[in-house]
């Protein structure tokens, strides 16, 4: 059984609501999720054990928030190349912190992603809840064929 690590830094909770989906959705496919807040997060030592890393912020400012920027440059550190990869993230009227996300896990940590990044206004709002859990069956499945 594959382990895939889900963290998430909000605002107003919404994404942590998505985060919990996407973990929902691998576990529904069989394989391990752990969901973790940005702030549980300290050490490279935590990002250790896993076969895919799911990150998500919400978009505030036209940004995606410090918690994740931390967790970034932690990340960094913590030689995920060739790891599963995958981004997600709440917003308002713009939507850049998963772009962004995606992007640094794609180019600068080498990661092996899952199609494009999840945006979604709410988990609540137009099929918002399956999307997130479809995203997460994506994920498992990637676990699955690597």
């Amino acid at each position: 059984m594959a382990k895939a690590l889900v963290v998430y830094t909000t605002r107003t909770g919404e994404t942590q609501k998505i985060g919990e989906l996407i973990a929902e959705g691998i576990r529904i496919s069989g394989h391990e999720a752990t969901l973790a807040s940005d702030k549980e997060i300290k050490k490279t030592s935590d990002l250790e054990g896993y076969d895919a890393y799911v990150f998500g912020s919400a978009t505030y400012h036209g940004d995606l928030m410090q918690g994740m920027k931390t967790l970034l440059f932690l990340a960094e550190k913590a030689q995920l190349d060739g790891k599963i990869g995958a981004a997600f993230g709440a917003f308002g009227w713009s939507g850049e912190a998963p772009g962004r996300i995606y992007g640094t896990m794609e180019n600068i940590f080498k990661m092996k992603m899952v199609k494009e990044p999840l945006m979604l206004k709410s988990s609540s709002l137009g099929g918002g809840l399956q999307m997130a859990q479809d995203y997460g069956r994506q994920v498992a499945k990637t676990m699955a064929s690597s």
